[in-house]
C-alpha cells in the first residue's frame, strides 16, 4: 500500500530537522520508507523535489549545502524554523477549545487534541468546559459518517484530482465523476463537496452520502482555477437547495411530508385528503420533491413541475 503523502512529508521534515549535518539525497532515500519504495532513481528524484517544494511552501526553511566532496546536502535548522512565543488570552483559548470540540467525532480529533496539549504546555490558559465561570451552553459536534470524507478532505488540502462513483437523486445506478475538489461544507447535517466536474466542464456540488465505493486519487494538476472560498460556500448553499429565489405551490397528501410542511410559507387544508402548500423554491427542490414520490404533486411553476416529472420518469426507466 502506498504511503500517504502527508506521512512522507512528515518523515522528510523530521529527518531534516533532526540532523546536525546536511543529509544527501542518497542518505534521505535510505532513511524514508516511501523513498525506498520508489521505482527507480527518476521516480525518487521527482518525488523528493516535489516534497521539498511542498515543505518550503508550508513554511519550512530548508538549506542546501555543498560538502567538501561536492555532494549536495539538505537540512532544516531548528533555530530557523522555531515559532515565536504564542500568547493567548482566556477568550482566544476558549475559542480554540470550542473549535477542537467540533471535531471530536471526526478523524481530526487526535490532531486537534494534540495541538491543544502542546499549546497548554507552552502556557496557554486553560479554557476548561466553562466560560466566564458559566457552564458552556454550546457543545458543537460535526458528525462525519461518510467514508468519503477523509480522502476528499485530504484531496482538497493537497489540490489533488479525484474520481468516485456518484448516484444522483433521480438515478438508480451511480456514474463515475472526475472532480477537482475545492472544499467541503456541512449544511443542515449533511456534507457536500464543491469542485470542478471535468466531464461536464462546470462547477458542481456533490452530497457525500451519495458517493458510493472508494474515492480514488489521480495524478496531475488542476485544470480549472479555484474560486474564492466565500464564492464556494455560497455555491454549496445554493446547490443544497437552501437559497430560495421564488415560491412554488404543491399538493401534499394529508399526514405526509412533514419536512415540507416545516418549510411551508402557507398551508391550506383540503377536504379531499390533500393539502396545498406554498414553499420556497430554490436550486435542488426538484430532487427533494422526488424523494416524496406519489405523496407530492407540483402545481406551479411549470418548469419545476417539468423537472420533477422528468426525474420520476428517469427513475421509472431504471
Amino acid at each position: 500500500m502506498a504511503i500517504a503523502k502527508s506521512e512522507r512529508l512528515m518523515n522528510l521534515a523530521l529527518c531534516l530537522l533532526g540532523t546536525r549535518r546536511p543529509l544527501s539525497k542518497r542518505e534521505l532515500r535510505g532513511s524514508i520508507e516511501a523513498y525506498l519504495e520508489a521505482s527507480g532513481d527518476d521516480a525518487f528524484n521527482r518525488m523528493f523535489e516535489r516534497d521539498k517544494d511542498d515543505l518550503r511552501e508550508l513554511g519550512l526553511v530548508i538549506e542546501t549545502v555543498e560538502n567538501l566532496d561536492g555532494e549536495t546536502g539538505y537540512l532544516a535548522r531548528r533555530d530557523s524554523n522555531r515559532l515565536p512565543p504564542i500568547t493567548l488570552d482566556a477568550e482566544e483559548a476558549a475559542a480554540l477549545g470550542l473549535a477542537a470540540k467540533v471535531w471530536q467525532q471526526a478523524r481530526l480529533a487526535g490532531a486537534a487534541s494534540g495541538a491543544l496539549q502542546k499549546l497548554r504546555a507552552a502556557g496557554m490558559p486553560e479554557a476548561g468546559d466553562s466560560y466566564d465561570g458559566q457552564p458552556s451552553a454550546l457543545e458543537p459536534r460535526i458528525p462525519v459518517h461518510e467514508a468519503a470524507f477523509e480522502p476528499l478532505m485530504l484531496a482538497c488540502r493537497d489540490r489533488r484530482p479525484v474520481v468516485f462513483d456518484y448516484r444522483k437523486a433521480n438515478a438508480v445506478r451511480p456514474e463515475t465523476r472526475q472532480v477537482e475538489p475545492w472544499t467541503l461544507e456541512c449544511w443542515r447535517g449533511h456534507w457536500y463537496l464543491a469542485g470542478w466536474d471535468r466531464d461536464r466542464g462546470a462547477e458542481r456540488v456533490f452530497r457525500l452520502s451519495r458517493i458510493t465505493g472508494k474515492v480514488r486519487s489521480r495524478a496531475g494538476a488542476f485544470t480549472a482555477p479555484v474560486p474564492d472560498v466565500v464564492t464556494v460556500r455560497e455555491t454549496v448553499e445554493s446547490w443544497a437547495g437552501e437559497t430560495a429565489t421564488r415560491s412554488a405551490r404543491i399538493r401534499l397528501r394529508a399526514g405526509c411530508g412533514y419536512p415540507l410542511r416545516a418549510r411551508a410559507q402557507a398551508v391550506t387544508e383540503g377536504g379531499d385528503g390533500w393539502d396545498e402548500l406554498e414553499i420556497p423554491y430554490g436550486h435542488g427542490l426538484d430532487a427533494w420533491l422526488v424523494e416524496f414520490g406519489p405523496d407530492v404533486v407540483v402545481l406551479e411553476p411549470a418548469d419545476l413541475r417539468a423537472d420533477v416529472v422528468e426525474r420520476l420518469r428517469a427513475v421509472a426507466k431504471g
